[in-house]
């Protein structure tokens, strides 16, 4: 469903970015002036893997899960793209197909800028070409550094370091205990384990052990965090 205005939080999540809100005024203005909005419901499929790219997109709220199907009928998810993200724009730059399949996870917005108007803003606006840079270099090193883990942490350590990226993205005060946080975003035991590359199984070992620690709470409505220090300690212990 489209709507033609971004509400007040979704535009404060946008201009909250931390790659937007580095951008000229002008250059921000000239992209929310051509951008347009979508919303979507909890499963909708925002792009298909295959399709041509029409769209450089922004979610701002909820989230986009961005996953592919291997041959063996394998879901994959590779990354949960939180409000005020950027993303698509690789497709539009090399002009080939996208490369997986995004779909909205809850209730989702999404600021939509045309391939055409987004190739206009960087005709017009030179600086865009240096903080696309920035900002595809920053993809690299995030993506260097999933792969080191994945080669050089167990899944315990990989398990706390994506629990706190989780809480600083998406954390939201506990009702019940101000010191604690809970993560807002909703993921079942087998969505967590898919974007740690391990069994549902597995993962549910690892967030029983880190619960005796006390360092999580595992209730019915998501994780909560009480001791963000007993998480980096398991990270640091286990390098």
């Amino acid at each position: 469903m489209d709507e033609p205005i971004l509400d007040l939080e979704e535009r404060a999540a946008i201009n909250a970015g931390r790659w937007f809100s580095a951008l000229s005024p002008s250059l921000r203005h000239d992209i929310l002036r051509t951008s347009y909005v979508k919303r979507y419901v909890d499963g909708d499929l925002i792009a298909a893997r295959g399709e041509p790219p029409e769209d450089w997109v922004a979610c701002a709220k909820g989230a986009v899960r961005v996953s592919s199907t291997s041959i063996t009928g394998k879901l994959v998810t590779l990354t949960y793209v939180e409000p005020g993200v950027w993303f698509g724009d690789v497709s539009i730059f090399d002009g080939d197909r996208r490369t997986h399949d995004a779909y909205a996870h809850g209730e989702t917005t999404i600021v939509c800028v045309a391939k055409a108007d987004f190739k206009k803003i960087l005709a017009t606006h030179v600086e865009l070409y240096e903080a696309m840079l920035r900002l595809h270099a920053r993809r690299i090193r995030q993506l260097y550094g999933l792969v080191e883990d994945l080669n050089t942490l167990p899944l315990r350590a990989r398990l706390a370091k994506q629990l706190l990226h989780l809480v600083r993205s998406y954390g939201i005060p506990s009702l019940s205990n101000g010191h604690e946080m809970r993560i807002g975003l909703q993921l079942a035991q087998e969505e967590l384990a898919q974007l740690l590359g391990a069994s549902r199984q597995r993962v549910n070992q690892e967030l029983k052990a880190m619960e005796r620690e006390e360092a999580i709470r595992i209730e019915p409505g998501g994780l909560v965090i009480r001791q963000p220090d007993t998480l980096m300690r398991i990270i640091e212990t286990d390098h």
